[in-house]
């Protein structure tokens, strides 16, 4: 029965993968050091209001046997151009932000050289060579233990940041004002869990993983291990969140928009309350987890582009996943070689501009889980479709109170 279980955990897992990088180990913890937790009510709305779309990816794998793409192309050759072009402009500025990230973890746990754009380098990589070697299989494998180490070790450190706290807190929500703070919650809520194409990246790992065991997911067993992931993902959210306002919130403290120094303030979050001997598992623990996120951002982008390539241009011209991915590492080289002017800011952009595009997603998959190209007896119930209606408003009211801010 657990056999069974942990290889039910599949696609679900590699989203909660992805989607604890940045927006935890950076966004989070920031959000807490300066507000302390005054957000938390936008954390636990944006995890409410994305929820459907994100599952309507597994959901409609699971029921049709296809990709979100492929529905996308039902929907209207227009709507997956849109969604070619959109993914093409974003993709190495999103690669970029979680592989500086990883870089400036790197560069604190090994600490031979602070040369972010060389380590930026080689870890892309050597992730393509993990995933020419391994494929789906042992990114599969490999993301069940990188999570459950990350999730106990962020535990320990809240309990005892709890318990070791002599400081008051409040939980009075904050309404961020001004195009800074406003800007800030733009970004937050960008990559919190996750910027909604992954929903699509987690239509494309359920279609692999029918491939790999020879074995279709039936859409219950879809979405169980779906929610495993998103609620493991909201939980921790609310960990770096209170690991932020415990230790640095009202301290004078503040994090830098330079990677490396931002590396050793994240580091000493931990060994603050863990002690001084945890520093090295706690940066190999948070390494870790940013450079599963930069293997299966560098997987996934490639693998969504091969896959909208072969319906659009069908035999025409081929773009396979090897030309993606090659494509996507020196696009992002060159980002991080001749644009890097702070870590924060490259995160900011990247961010913002997942939440401007996260309408686009939303709506198409709404459109496309409630229509006639998902079986009737798989389309969402009553209460998910008026929570996905609210969410797409959320979304798009949300977008233009930061377009008028600026």
């Amino acid at each position: 029965m657990k056999k069974s279980l942990l290889n039910l955990l599949g696609p679900g897992i590699l989203f909660a993968g992805a989607a604890i990088g940045v927006s935890h180990l950076v966004q989070s913890t920031r959000a807490g050091a300066d507000f302390g937790f005054g957000l938390l009510w936008a954390l636990l709305l944006v995890h409410i209001f994305k929820y459907p779309f994100f599952q309507f990816g597994p959901r409609y794998a699971a029921a049709t046997g296809e990709t979100l793409l492929d529905g996308y192309k039902k929907l209207g050759k227009g709507v997956l151009i849109s969604y070619y072009i959109l993914n093409f402009a974003t993709m190495f500025t999103i690669q970029a932000a979680v592989t500086i990230v990883t870089a400036s973890l790197a560069a604190n746990l090994f600490g031979f050289s602070h040369d972010l754009v060389a380590w930026s380098l080689a870890i892309m990589l050597v992730s393509i060579l993990f995933l020419g070697l391994g494929k789906y299989t042992l990114l599969d494998n490999l993301m069940k233990y990188i999570i459950a180490i990350l999730t106990v070790s962020t535990i320990i450190a809240v309990a005892i940041a709890l318990f070791k706290t002599e400081k008051g807190f409040s939980f009075q929500q904050i309404i961020p004002s001004g195009t800074a703070q406003v800007t800030f919650l733009i970004a937050f809520l960008g990559w919190m869990p996750a910027p909604l194409d992954i929903s699509i990246w987690h239509s494309l790992w359920s279609v692999e993983k029918d491939k790999v065991t020879f074995e279709k997911i039936k859409p219950k067993q879809a979405i169980f291990d779906f929610n495993v992931g998103y609620i493991g993902a909201l939980f921790l959210g609310v960990c770096f969140v209170m690991l932020g306002a415990l230790v640095m919130y009202q301290s004078g403290e503040s994090f830098s928009s330079k990677g490396a120094t931002f590396a050793s303030q994240l580091i000493n979050l931990y060994t603050e309350n863990l002690g001084e001997f945890s520093g090295i598992f706690i940066g190999a623990a948070a390494f870790t987890t940013m450079f599963s996120t930069t293997i299966t951002t560098l997987d996934a982008s490639p693998r969504a582009m091969e896959k909208s390539s072969s319906l659009l241009f069908s035999k025409k011209i081929k773009l396979n996943y090897w030309f993606w991915i090659i494509l996507l590492t020196i696009g992002t080289y060159i980002i991080l070689r001749y644009f890097l002017s702070d870590m924060v800011f490259l995160v900011r952009i990247a961010t913002i501009l997942s939440f401007l595009t996260a309408p686009f997603y939303a709506i198409l998959n709404y459109i496309l889980i409630t229509g006639n190209h998902t079986p009737k007896k798989h389309r969402p119930e009553i209460g998910l479709r008026v929570l996905s209606l609210v969410g797409i408003v959320f979304l798009i009211g949300f977008s233009i109170w930061f377009l008028l801010s600026l």
